[in-house]
């Protein structure tokens, strides 16, 4: 009997939370209906009224739009046109200077040396990068002089100084590109023979210079990976000949190879022969 009596007890307190629950809950509903909607004023709601258009001194309608623009470039301009050099100066730097040749020759010498990664990548780009530069250096002194000075200055434009840089490295990209790469765009393009530099088009004139980069890279990597080739071929007759078939020849070659490029100062004579291999 006290058992039924608790468990009564306990359904009515268990009914009565659950009201009051609900007695919150749609005191909260109504509050929040209140700040949603608020009421109405008296006459009802306005009707929205037209813009008013402005108005000439004549009466007429009609709308004037007036940009001042100063002596020189604003701020925001000045800000999109340093991001777009800077999206397109890395292109420019693998495709219209010496850096393909660079990286290329480096990489070509790491994997004769049978090094996968050391030196890493990072140096190797970092070295092509200022060798490049250090090679480039007047190139790169004339088109200074000749459009980003005149542009800082506000004495030319963006597209004339683009003009204006574009000529030294003109120069220098015929210099090192040949003949025949040359004259294989312009046959491709349906071109003859232009009468003077200053008709080939960059369009032409780049990938022409890369192809020439590409070669002069690859003629480079072959002169440079013969000797580690042959290190690598008299370790492993000898270690044939000896009856060692089980020890792999890289052990023994590598500490060799590494030993012949230190004692002959490999990255020195290297760079002496990439830097000497840009015509001046």
């Amino acid at each position: 009997m006290t058992s039924f009596a608790g468990n009564r007890l306990a359904q009515r307190t268990l009914l009565l939370l659950v009201l009051l629950a609900a007695l919150l809950a749609f005191g909260a509903g109504a509050a929040t209906a209140q700040e949603v909607d608020p009421p109405l004023p008296p006459d009802g709601p306005s009707e929205p009224t037209a813009p008013e258009l402005p108005q000439d001194p004549d009466g007429e309608v009609g709308f004037n739009l007036t940009v001042d623009g100063g002596d020189g470039l604003s701020q925001t301009v000045t800000t999109v046109l340093l991001l777009t050099v800077a999206a397109v100066a890395p292109a420019g730097l693998l495709l219209m200077t010496t850096f393909t040749r660079f990286v290329v020759v480096l990489g070509l010498a790491r994997q004769g040396l049978g090094l996968q990664a050391v030196p890493p990548a990072q140096v190797l780009i970092g070295l092509a990068l200022f060798l490049s530069l250090f090679s480039m250096s007047d190139t790169l002194s004339e088109v200074n002089e000749a459009a980003v000075q005149p542009l800082l200055a506000g004495e030319v434009d963006a597209l004339e100084a683009a003009e204006l840089g574009y000529e030294p490295m003109r120069d220098f990209m015929l210099a090192q590109t040949e003949e025949d790469d040359l004259r294989l765009f312009l046959d491709l393009k349906g071109e003859g023979a232009p009468a003077n530099a200053d008709e080939v088009g960059p369009t032409t004139l780049i990938p022409a210079f890369v192809i020439s980069e590409l070669r002069t890279a690859f003629t480079i990597g072959f002169v440079v990976f013969v000797p580690f080739l042959i290190i690598d071929l008299v370790t492993a007759a000898v270690l044939m000949s000896l009856g060692m078939v089980m020890l792999p020849p890289v052990f023994v070659s590598l500490p060799l190879k590494l030993l012949l490029f230190v004692l002959v100062d490999g990255w020195s004579l290297l760079s002496r022969s990439l830097v000497g291999s840009v015509v001046g």
